[in-house]
């Protein structure tokens, strides 16, 4: 399998396994607590990915270096623990389409942090374009009504708080260069966010007797916490490390739609027209920014140069549209 298609694959997996997310985590708030339901789906993905990874990566479970530690840290305490702890809560007032949507700018957030942390990685003016009309369909989605905040505003500024936690971490970690691989390093963040949830859930007075503890309980807490877990943060932070912050968190484009889909066929969610109005608006933001981390990949000058390299000389203007100053103008006569 090539580097592009281990890339690819790697963000089908991620976009629609944290897109079943949603759906699992509107179903399985039924059941659990919020922040507990979040603590446990880390305690279940922390011990399938450490079997994992002692498996696969013995040799590099240690961290060595300051960045090691650091894009741990971000790992656990932002990335993971943070951010989900505000989704989970957030989903609370929130359906699975509205929460996925809200969520879903965190791809259009990243290049501002970007911006600021990471010399690499730069919002040009289209991207601004794209950060803009994301920001205008985010506000349609929300609905930016009184009525409407007072009736489930709370849960979507919680899920939008959670978006910026998402992307100040993934920036973090590219910031912090750690050596570890990226299974390692979310091998041991997830503990890290583990921690941080249970302590939360006892600061907020939740309790163990609260779990309806059913298979259906059972079957979302397996679904949030080996698949849309530790396969894939597998999946995700390889792409972080291997694509950039702004490029991997493109993954959550898709997500909206798979939240979207699964939250009308397995829980019966409606969609309103100005949802679909919103997340219309907000595609065009990221098509605008995706076109423009397209654009990014392209070095014009060293395109021209290597096919100035492989034509006749005599061809070469022609080919590229430009003047070369070794081109023959034309024949001469003897």
């Amino acid at each position: 399998m090539t580097a592009s298609t281990r890339t690819l694959a790697a963000f089908g997996a991620a976009s629609l396994l944290f897109g079943g997310t949603f759906v699992a985590t509107k179903f399985g708030l039924a059941f659990f607590p919020p922040l507990l339901f979040v603590a446990f789906r880390f305690d279940v993905a922390a011990v399938a990915l450490a079997s994992y990874v002692v498996y696969a990566h013995r040799d590099a479970l240690v961290p060595r270096t300051r960045g090691d530690l650091a894009g741990i840290l971000a790992t656990g305490a932002l990335s993971i623990g943070l951010t989900n702890a505000l989704l989970f809560v957030g989903q609370q007032y929130a359906s699975s389409a509205v929460a996925a949507v809200v969520f879903s700018l965190n791809p259009i957030l990243t290049p501002v942090f970007a911006g600021l942390l990471l010399a690499e990685e730069r919002l040009s003016r289209r991207g601004a374009v794209g950060l803009l009309v994301g920001l205008l369909g985010v506000g349609l989605v929300v609905n930016p009504d009184p009525a409407s905040f007072l009736a489930g505003g709370p849960g979507k500024l919680l899920v939008f708080a959670g978006a910026i936690a998402g992307a100040l971490g993934s920036v973090l970690i590219r910031w912090a260069d750690s050596d570890l691989s990226s299974s390692v390093r979310t091998a041991w963040g997830l503990p890290i966010g583990a921690l941080l949830c249970h302590g939360l859930s006892l600061a907020s007075g939740e309790s163990l007797a609260a779990v309806a503890w059913t298979p259906q309980a059972l079957l979302a807490l397996a679904y949030v916490g080996v698949f849309a877990g530790a396969i894939a943060y597998i999946a995700y932070f390889g792409l972080l490390d291997t694509t950039g912050a702004i490029r991997a968190n493109l993954v959550f484009y898709l997500v909206p739609v798979v939240a979207t889909a699964g939250g009308w066929a397995l829980l019966g969610e409606t969609v309103t027209t100005l949802t679909v109005v919103g997340f219309l608006v907000v595609f065009a933001g990221f098509a605008v920014l995706g076109s423009d981390s397209v654009d990014a990949d392209i070095d014009v000058d060293a395109l021209a140069a290597a096919l100035r390299e492989r034509l006749p000389a005599g061809r070469r203007d022609d080919a590229l549209g430009v003047e070369f100053e070794d081109a023959p103008r034309g024949f001469e006569s003897d």
